[in-house]
C-alpha cells in the first residue's frame, strides 16, 4: 500500500512566509527577507542533515558535530588563501572553479576526520546514550584546541570570493548573490540524499539495516562497514555546511561549530529525529523565523527559534515527519 505524504508540514513554510508579509511593510523588503531566510536554512540544514544521518541511521547522539563544521571552514580558508588569483576574479566562474574545490577538499578532510572519530570515540559507546553525549562534547573539545594549534585562536577572516558580493536587484528587493548559491547548493544536497536513502541498493540496505541488522547480516551484507560510511558522509556534510556558514559570516573561530550546534538540534527537533524531510522543513522554519524577527524585533532573535521549536512540538510532539513515517 502506498503511503500518502503528509502535507501539512509543508505548508508551515509558505505560512510563516505569507504571515510575515503583512508585518515588513513593503512587499521588496519583504522579499529580501524571505530569500535570506531560505539561504540560511538551505545552509542550515546542509550540517543538520549529517547529524539526522548519523541519528536517524545509527542511533547516535552526536555532540561533537560541530568540530567536523569548524573543521571544514577552516581548511576551506586555506584552500581559499591559496588561490587569491581566482577568489579575486570579477568573472563568477573563476570564482565557482575556487569555492568548489574548497568545498570537496573540507568535506574530504571532515569526512577523513570522522572516521577516526568513529573508530576511536564513538564505536566503543554504541547503544550508550549518555556516555555517546559525554565523550562526543570531550572530542569537540579537543577538536577545538587543535584548530587553535593549527590556525590559532583568534578570529580568521573568510571573505567572499569578488563576483559572489553585492546583491542583485529584482524589483525593488536586493537578492544576495551568496544566498541564491547557497540556496542552489542545499536543494542538491537534500536531492542526492533523498534519490540515494529512497531509490538505490546502498539506500536501501541501509534502512533495512535499521530495522534489522541481523537479517540483512545473514544475506552476507556488513551493515557495521555501511553504518561507518554514514557517520563518514554525515562528517562531510557537517563540512560542506561549515564552508557554506563560513563564507556566510564572512568571519571563523574555532568555537562556530559548537555555536550553530544550538540551531542545529533545535532544527532535527523540529524535523523529527532521523528525519532528512524534516529536517529541511526545521532549517527552512528556523531561516525565516531568525531573519524575519530580526528585522521586527531584533532582541527577540534569540528565542525565536526556540519559540518556534515549542510551539511544532505542541502541535506534534515527535516532531513534523517522524521517522517511523518519514522512511
Amino acid at each position: 500500500m502506498k503511503l500518502e505524504l503528509d502535507w501539512k508540514p509543508l505548508a508551515l513554510v509558505p505560512v510563516v512566509a505569507l504571515v510575515a508579509l503583512p508585518l515588513t511593510g513593503s512587499v521588496s523588503t519583504w522579499l529580501t527577507l524571505t530569500v535570506a531566510g531560505l539561504a540560511m536554512g538551505m545552509i542550515i540544514f546542509i550540517i543538520a542533515s549529517g547529524l539526522t544521518l548519523i541519528f536517524g541511521l545509527m542511533d547516535v547522539l552526536n555532540f561533537g558535530h560541530g568540530v567536523f563544521i569548524a573543521l571544514g571552514a577552516f581548511v576551506a580558508s586555506s584552500v581559499l588563501g591559496s588561490m587569491g588569483d581566482w577568489t579575486g576574479s570579477q568573472e563568477l566562474w573563476r570564482n565557482l572553479v575556487a569555492v568548489f574545490p574548497a568545498m570537496l577538499v573540507a568535506m574530504a578532510v571532515a569526512g577523513a576526520v570522522g572516521l577516526a572519530f568513529e573508530r576511536f570515540i564513538v564505536r566503543p559507546v554504541y547503544g550508550q546514550h549518555l556516555k555517546q553525549i559525554l565523550i562526543t562534547m570531550g572530542g569537540m573539545i579537543i577538536g577545538e584546541e587543535l584548530i587553535k594549534v593549527i590556525w590559532g585562536p583568534g578570529q580568521l577572516p573568510l571573505p567572499l570570493p569578488e563576483a559572489l558580493r553585492g546583491s542583485l536587484l529584482v524589483g525593488d528587493a536586493a537578492i544576495s548573490k551568496y544566498r541564491i548559491l547557497a540556496v542552489a547548493v542545499g536543494l542538491f544536497v537534500f536531492g542526492l540524499l533523498a534519490w540515494t536513502l529512497g531509490r538505490t541498493k546502498i539506500g536501501l540496505l541501509i534502512r533495512a539495516g535499521v530495522q534489522d541488522r541481523e537479517m540483512v547480516e545473514s544475506l552476507g551484507y556488513r551493515i557495521g562497514r555501511l553504518f561507518v560510511g554514514v557517520f563518514v558522509v554525515g562528517s562531510a556534510l557537517a563540512g560542506l555546511g561549515g564552508v557554506m556558514w563560513g563564507l556566510f559570516q564572512q568571519n571563523l573561530i574555532p568555537q562556530m561549530g559548537a555555536q550553530v550546534n544550538v540551531l542545529i538540534f533545535i532544527v532535527i527537533i523540529i524535523g523529527g529525529l532521523g528525519s532528512t524531510t524534516g529536517a529541511l522543513i526545521g532549517a527552512l522554519l528556523v531561516g525565516l523565523m531568525t531573519n524575519y524577527t530580526g528585522f521586527l524585533l531584533p532582541t527577540a532573535t534569540q528565542f525565536a527559534s526556540i519559540a518556534l521549536m515549542v510551539a511544532v512540538l505542541l502541535w506534534r510532539p515527535q516532531g513534523v515527519y517522524p521517522v517511523a513515517s518519514s522512511r
